[in-house]
Protein backbone atom coordinates (compact mmCIF):
# COMPACT_ATOMS: atom_id res chain seq x y z
CA UNK A 1 0.00 0.00 0.00
CA UNK A 2 1.22 3.48 -0.86
CA UNK A 3 -0.17 6.80 0.24
CA UNK A 4 0.09 9.35 -2.57
CA UNK A 5 -0.81 13.00 -2.03
CA UNK A 6 -3.75 14.20 -4.13
CA UNK A 7 -3.70 17.77 -5.42
CA UNK A 8 -6.84 19.38 -3.98
CA UNK A 9 -6.97 21.75 -6.96
CA UNK A 10 -6.80 19.02 -9.61
CA UNK A 11 -9.98 18.52 -11.70
CA UNK A 12 -10.17 14.84 -10.69
CA UNK A 13 -9.22 15.44 -7.03
CA UNK A 14 -12.52 14.13 -5.64
CA UNK A 15 -12.32 10.87 -7.56
CA UNK A 16 -8.67 10.23 -6.67
CA UNK A 17 -9.21 11.13 -3.02
CA UNK A 18 -12.20 8.82 -2.56
CA UNK A 19 -10.35 6.03 -4.39
CA UNK A 20 -7.51 6.38 -1.86
CA UNK A 21 -9.97 6.30 1.05
CA UNK A 22 -11.64 3.20 -0.34
CA UNK A 23 -8.40 1.29 -0.92
CA UNK A 24 -6.39 2.36 2.14
CA UNK A 25 -8.74 4.08 4.60
CA UNK A 26 -6.50 7.16 4.28
CA UNK A 27 -6.14 10.08 1.92
CA UNK A 28 -3.46 12.78 1.70
CA UNK A 29 -4.17 16.23 0.25
CA UNK A 30 -1.75 18.89 -0.93
CA UNK A 31 -2.47 22.43 -2.14
CA UNK A 32 -5.50 22.55 0.14
CA UNK A 33 -7.00 25.79 1.54
CA UNK A 34 -5.80 25.53 5.16
CA UNK A 35 -2.77 27.79 5.66
CA UNK A 36 0.41 26.20 6.98
CA UNK A 37 1.23 29.38 8.90
CA UNK A 38 -1.90 28.98 11.04
CA UNK A 39 -1.04 25.37 11.88
CA UNK A 40 2.55 26.25 12.77
CA UNK A 41 1.38 29.09 15.02
CA UNK A 42 -1.01 26.76 16.86
CA UNK A 43 1.75 24.18 17.33
CA UNK A 44 4.06 26.83 18.76
CA UNK A 45 1.54 28.33 21.17
CA UNK A 46 0.25 24.99 22.43
CA UNK A 47 3.74 23.61 22.90
CA UNK A 48 4.26 26.44 25.38
CA UNK A 49 0.88 25.72 27.00
CA UNK A 50 1.70 22.07 27.65
CA UNK A 51 4.95 23.12 29.36
CA UNK A 52 3.17 25.56 31.66
CA UNK A 53 1.37 25.02 34.94
CA UNK A 54 -1.59 26.86 33.44
CA UNK A 55 -2.81 23.66 31.83
CA UNK A 56 -3.91 22.32 35.22
CA UNK A 57 -6.44 25.17 35.48
CA UNK A 58 -8.37 23.62 32.58
CA UNK A 59 -8.78 20.02 33.74
CA UNK A 60 -11.37 18.18 31.68
CA UNK A 61 -15.02 17.93 32.60
CA UNK A 62 -15.95 14.26 32.68
CA UNK A 63 -19.50 14.85 31.53
CA UNK A 64 -18.71 17.12 28.59
CA UNK A 65 -15.19 15.85 27.79
CA UNK A 66 -13.75 19.33 27.16
CA UNK A 67 -10.47 20.62 28.57
CA UNK A 68 -7.07 19.25 29.50
CA UNK A 69 -6.48 15.50 29.88
CA UNK A 70 -3.21 14.80 31.74
CA UNK A 71 -1.08 11.75 30.98
CA UNK A 72 -2.44 10.01 34.08
CA UNK A 73 -5.89 9.71 32.46
CA UNK A 74 -4.71 9.23 28.88
CA UNK A 75 -6.58 6.78 26.68
CA UNK A 76 -5.95 3.06 26.63
CA UNK A 77 -6.58 1.80 23.11
CA UNK A 78 -9.21 -0.91 22.63
CA UNK A 79 -7.60 -4.31 23.21
CA UNK A 80 -4.59 -2.83 25.08
CA UNK A 81 -3.86 -2.55 28.79
CA UNK A 82 -1.09 0.09 28.73
CA UNK A 83 -1.95 3.79 28.51
CA UNK A 84 -0.68 5.86 25.59
CA UNK A 85 2.23 8.21 26.26
CA UNK A 86 0.44 11.48 25.67
CA UNK A 87 -1.56 14.35 27.10
CA UNK A 88 -4.10 16.42 25.23
CA UNK A 89 -6.67 19.21 25.22
CA UNK A 90 -10.20 18.79 23.90
CA UNK A 91 -11.52 21.93 22.22
CA UNK A 92 -15.14 22.58 21.33
CA UNK A 93 -16.32 26.11 20.44
CA UNK A 94 -18.73 25.89 23.38
CA UNK A 95 -16.12 24.50 25.80
CA UNK A 96 -13.33 25.81 27.98
CA UNK A 97 -10.12 27.17 26.45
CA UNK A 98 -7.42 29.67 27.47
CA UNK A 99 -8.69 32.95 26.04
CA UNK A 100 -5.37 33.98 24.39
CA UNK A 101 -5.45 30.69 22.44
CA UNK A 102 -9.14 30.56 21.57
CA UNK A 103 -9.25 32.74 18.43
CA UNK A 104 -6.65 30.65 16.57
CA UNK A 105 -8.33 27.38 17.48
CA UNK A 106 -11.77 28.66 16.50
CA UNK A 107 -10.37 29.83 13.16
CA UNK A 108 -8.76 26.48 12.46
CA UNK A 109 -11.83 24.58 13.71
CA UNK A 110 -14.12 26.42 11.29
CA UNK A 111 -11.77 26.05 8.32
CA UNK A 112 -11.13 22.35 8.92
CA UNK A 113 -14.82 21.60 9.51
CA UNK A 114 -15.77 23.40 6.29
CA UNK A 115 -13.18 21.43 4.32
CA UNK A 116 -14.29 18.18 5.96
CA UNK A 117 -17.87 18.87 4.92
CA UNK A 118 -16.70 19.23 1.33
CA UNK A 119 -14.75 15.98 1.57
CA UNK A 120 -17.85 14.18 2.86
CA UNK A 121 -19.72 15.41 -0.21
CA UNK A 122 -16.93 13.94 -2.34
CA UNK A 123 -17.32 10.61 -0.56
CA UNK A 124 -21.07 10.58 -1.13
CA UNK A 125 -20.77 11.60 -4.78
CA UNK A 126 -18.38 8.74 -5.49
CA UNK A 127 -20.15 6.09 -3.42
CA UNK A 128 -21.79 3.30 -5.44
CA UNK A 129 -25.59 3.49 -5.55
CA UNK A 130 -25.95 0.46 -3.30
CA UNK A 131 -23.73 2.16 -0.70
CA UNK A 132 -25.20 5.66 -0.88
CA UNK A 133 -28.65 4.12 -0.44
CA UNK A 134 -27.54 3.08 3.05
CA UNK A 135 -26.96 6.67 4.18
CA UNK A 136 -29.90 7.84 6.29
CA UNK A 137 -29.27 11.39 5.02
CA UNK A 138 -26.57 13.13 2.98
CA UNK A 139 -23.18 12.63 4.64
CA UNK A 140 -22.42 16.35 4.76
CA UNK A 141 -25.87 16.91 6.29
CA UNK A 142 -25.05 14.57 9.17
CA UNK A 143 -22.71 17.17 10.68
CA UNK A 144 -25.03 20.15 10.24
CA UNK A 145 -26.00 21.43 13.68
CA UNK A 146 -23.61 19.03 15.41
CA UNK A 147 -21.81 20.28 18.51
CA UNK A 148 -19.83 17.06 18.83
CA UNK A 149 -17.05 17.66 16.28
CA UNK A 150 -13.87 17.65 18.36
CA UNK A 151 -10.55 19.40 17.85
CA UNK A 152 -7.87 17.68 19.89
CA UNK A 153 -4.49 19.30 20.56
CA UNK A 154 -2.17 16.40 21.30
CA UNK A 155 1.18 16.55 23.06
CA UNK A 156 3.45 13.53 22.97
CA UNK A 157 6.15 14.44 25.50
CA UNK A 158 9.87 13.68 25.09
CA UNK A 159 10.78 10.09 25.90
CA UNK A 160 13.12 9.54 28.83
CA UNK A 161 13.85 5.83 28.39
CA UNK A 162 12.05 4.76 31.56
CA UNK A 163 8.61 4.34 29.98
CA UNK A 164 6.54 1.27 30.82
CA UNK A 165 7.59 -1.70 28.64
CA UNK A 166 5.41 -1.86 25.56
CA UNK A 167 4.15 1.70 25.91
CA UNK A 168 4.09 3.83 22.76
CA UNK A 169 2.74 7.27 22.01
CA UNK A 170 -0.55 5.94 20.64
CA UNK A 171 -1.30 2.22 20.36
CA UNK A 172 -2.98 0.81 17.26
CA UNK A 173 -6.56 2.03 17.05
CA UNK A 174 -9.34 3.14 14.75
CA UNK A 175 -11.07 6.51 15.12
CA UNK A 176 -14.69 6.69 16.23
CA UNK A 177 -16.02 9.47 14.00
CA UNK A 178 -16.86 9.97 10.30
CA UNK A 179 -13.60 11.51 9.07
CA UNK A 180 -10.46 12.74 10.82
CA UNK A 181 -8.59 15.74 9.41
CA UNK A 182 -4.94 15.90 10.48
CA UNK A 183 -2.22 18.37 9.46
CA UNK A 184 1.21 16.78 9.30
CA UNK A 185 2.65 16.77 12.83
CA UNK A 186 5.90 18.51 13.76
CA UNK A 187 7.66 15.15 14.24
CA UNK A 188 7.34 11.74 12.51
CA UNK A 189 5.78 8.64 14.02
CA UNK A 190 2.33 8.13 12.47
CA UNK A 191 1.88 4.76 10.78
CA UNK A 192 -1.04 3.07 9.02
CA UNK A 193 -1.64 -0.68 8.85
CA UNK A 194 -1.47 -2.04 5.34
CA UNK A 195 -3.46 -4.83 3.73
CA UNK A 196 -0.67 -7.33 4.42
CA UNK A 197 -0.52 -6.35 8.12
CA UNK A 198 2.61 -4.26 7.53
CA UNK A 199 2.99 -0.84 9.16
CA UNK A 200 3.59 1.99 6.70
CA UNK A 201 4.99 5.39 7.64
CA UNK A 202 2.71 8.33 6.89
CA UNK A 203 4.75 11.26 5.49
CA UNK A 204 5.14 14.03 8.03
CA UNK A 205 5.82 16.72 5.42
CA UNK A 206 4.44 20.09 6.51
CA UNK A 207 1.80 21.35 4.10
CA UNK A 208 -0.03 18.06 3.63
CA UNK A 209 -3.33 17.12 5.23
CA UNK A 210 -3.90 13.52 6.25
CA UNK A 211 -7.51 12.30 6.26
CA UNK A 212 -8.69 8.95 7.54
CA UNK A 213 -11.99 7.14 7.79
CA UNK A 214 -13.55 6.63 11.22
CA UNK A 215 -15.75 3.82 12.46
CA UNK A 216 -18.95 5.83 12.01
CA UNK A 217 -18.41 6.16 8.24
CA UNK A 218 -17.55 2.47 8.07
CA UNK A 219 -20.80 1.72 9.92
CA UNK A 220 -22.88 4.07 7.75
CA UNK A 221 -21.44 2.64 4.50
CA UNK A 222 -22.00 -0.97 5.49
CA UNK A 223 -18.23 -1.52 5.61
CA UNK A 224 -17.56 -0.22 2.11
CA UNK A 225 -15.27 2.50 3.44
CA UNK A 226 -12.79 0.87 5.86
CA UNK A 227 -11.77 2.38 9.19
CA UNK A 228 -8.05 1.62 9.09
CA UNK A 229 -5.87 0.90 12.12
CA UNK A 230 -3.14 3.44 12.77
CA UNK A 231 -0.69 4.22 15.55
CA UNK A 232 1.97 6.69 16.66
CA UNK A 233 5.23 4.94 17.47
CA UNK A 234 8.41 6.03 19.22
CA UNK A 235 10.37 6.18 15.95
CA UNK A 236 13.83 4.64 15.97
CA UNK A 237 16.60 7.07 15.12
CA UNK A 238 14.46 10.12 15.84
CA UNK A 239 15.36 12.69 18.48
CA UNK A 240 13.44 11.35 21.48
CA UNK A 241 14.07 14.56 23.41
CA UNK A 242 11.61 16.43 21.17
CA UNK A 243 7.91 16.80 21.83
CA UNK A 244 5.44 15.84 19.13
CA UNK A 245 2.39 18.08 18.63
CA UNK A 246 -0.60 16.92 16.61
CA UNK A 247 -3.92 18.58 15.75
CA UNK A 248 -6.61 16.10 14.66
CA UNK A 249 -10.17 17.24 14.00
CA UNK A 250 -12.65 14.42 14.61
CA UNK A 251 -15.74 15.06 12.50
CA UNK A 252 -18.85 13.89 14.39
CA UNK A 253 -22.48 13.76 13.29
CA UNK A 254 -25.36 14.92 15.45
CA UNK A 255 -26.13 12.30 18.14
CA UNK A 256 -29.56 11.57 16.61
CA UNK A 257 -28.16 10.64 13.18
CA UNK A 258 -28.94 7.04 12.27
CA UNK A 259 -25.78 5.26 11.17
CA UNK A 260 -27.24 1.78 10.74
CA UNK A 261 -29.91 -0.53 12.10
CA UNK A 262 -27.63 -1.09 15.08
CA UNK A 263 -26.56 2.42 16.01
CA UNK A 264 -27.22 6.11 16.12
CA UNK A 265 -24.15 8.33 16.28
CA UNK A 266 -24.89 8.96 19.96
CA UNK A 267 -25.13 5.30 20.96
CA UNK A 268 -22.00 4.46 18.99
CA UNK A 269 -19.97 7.23 20.61
CA UNK A 270 -20.99 6.25 24.15
CA UNK A 271 -20.12 2.61 23.49
CA UNK A 272 -16.64 3.49 22.23
CA UNK A 273 -15.90 6.01 25.03
CA UNK A 274 -16.66 3.30 27.58
CA UNK A 275 -14.30 0.93 25.76
CA UNK A 276 -11.56 3.58 25.87
CA UNK A 277 -12.05 4.01 29.61
CA UNK A 278 -12.64 7.77 29.49
CA UNK A 279 -16.24 7.54 30.78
Amino acid sequence: MKLTAVDYQAPNAAELFVESLRSTGFGVLKNHPIKQELVESIYRHWHAFFYSDEKNQYLYHKGTQDGFFPASVSETAKGFSIKDIKEYFHFYPWGQCPEPLRAELEDYYQQATSLASELLSWVEKHSPVEVSSLYSEPLSGMIQGSNQTLLRVLHYPPLKGDEEPGAIRAAAHEDINLLTILPAANEPGLQVKGTADEWIDVPSDFGNLIINIGDMLQEASGGYFPSTSHRVINPEGADMTKSRISLPLFLHPRPDVVLSKRHTAGSYLQERLRELGVI
